[in-house]
């Protein structure tokens, strides 16, 4: 099921918009204290649940399992996301669902001067001793990341979506968190379907062919059972002075148990003499390549000859 990561700095709104999108979706709300109580491993002592909430690297040592106390609140979570879907806030939580397709992670931070005046009025203190908590809360934040995933917090590369507060108000980044959400959900389901109609429909064995001719062999070769691909490379064959490349061949099949690439030509003289020449460049500029040029006549004497070989090969194995 979908979810939303959100990476945040201290008064930076964060929580505030965390909550605020978890009431707009409906979604529950995963924070440090919910993931430690919920989806720890089951043995946790009181001592450990003490000690998980005080040092990043406790969670980081095996449990009477054998695997850490971080794998197996990630793998319980995991587990529960699977048929659910969820905000969840802080945790590194952007690094542990890094690789799931249906994740949209979010930074959301502001300038210092900002974050000063808002743990001023929350915490009513001076403006160093604000800027002395939000010093104290970053480092915090980039040291459990950076010791549990070996990664910088602050890497835009993280995230989907960074917002910078200062002129945002709450309200505002949450309509762009859903607005980001529902484009990135929708693009994922069209991916899921167009992959669900080529693998039912076996489009990725039967491209768009240039000519009959080429769609015809093609049929023969699925016939024969023979594996193929349509086009897979091209071959630079002519460069000019400055070393740009003047012309290339593209053999039309590549039949990967024969490690032979096929030109199909037609009876024009014009175009088999053109075809032959670029097969003989072929050969030329990359040993070892196997290129055979033919007529549509031709079809089903080289498959015959083809098989006639793969028969061979199988009975010396």
């Amino acid at each position: 099921m979908p979810i939303i990561t959100i990476s945040r700095q201290m008064c930076s709104l964060g929580d505030e918009v965390a909550e605020a999108l978890s009431q707009k979706l409906g979604w529950e709300l995963f924070t440090r204290d919910i993931l430690l109580s919920r989806f720890r491993d089951a043995t946790a002592t009181p001592y450990d649940l003490h000690m998980l909430s005080e040092s990043v690297r406790y969670l980081l040592k095996p449990n009477k399992n054998g695997d850490t106390y971080l794998d197996a609140i990630t793998k319980n979570l995991a587990g529960y996301l699977e048929n659910n879907s969820g905000i969840l806030v802080g945790f590194g939580s952007q690094m542990i669902f890094s690789q799931r397709k249906d994740a949209v992670h979010v930074r959301i931070f502001a300038p210092k001067k900002s974050r000063i005046v808002r743990a001023k009025k929350y915490y009513h203190v001076s403006d160093q001793e604000a800027e002395n908590i939000l010093d104290a809360a970053d480092r915090k934040h980039k040291r459990f990341v950076s010791t549990l995933f070996n990664a910088d917090l602050n890497d835009p590369s993280h995230y989907h979506l960074t917002l910078n507060t200062e002129a945002l108000s709450t309200d505002e980044c949450v309509s762009t968190i859903i607005a980001l959400y529902q484009e990135h959900e929708s693009r994922r389901q069209i991916e899921l379907e167009t992959d669900h109609q080529l693998v039912s429909s076996h489009l990725s064995e039967y491209p768009v062919f240039k000519t009959e001719t080429e769609a015809e062999f093609a049929k023969i070769l699925n016939m024969y059972q023979i594996d193929w691909k349509y086009e897979p490379k091209t071959f630079p064959i002519e460069w000019d002075a400055e070393g740009n490349i003047k012309l290339a061949f593209s053999p039309d099949f590549y039949l990967t148990t024969f490690d032979t690439y096929i030109e199909l030509t037609t009876m024009n003289q014009k175009y088999v003499t053109l075809k032959n020449k670029k097969a003989k460049k072929l050969r030329e500029l990359y040993p070892g390549t196997n290129i055979k040029v033919i007529y549509k006549k031709d079809f089903y004497s080289l498959i015959e000859r083809l098989n006639l070989n793969k028969g061979v090969d199988n009975e010396s194995d």
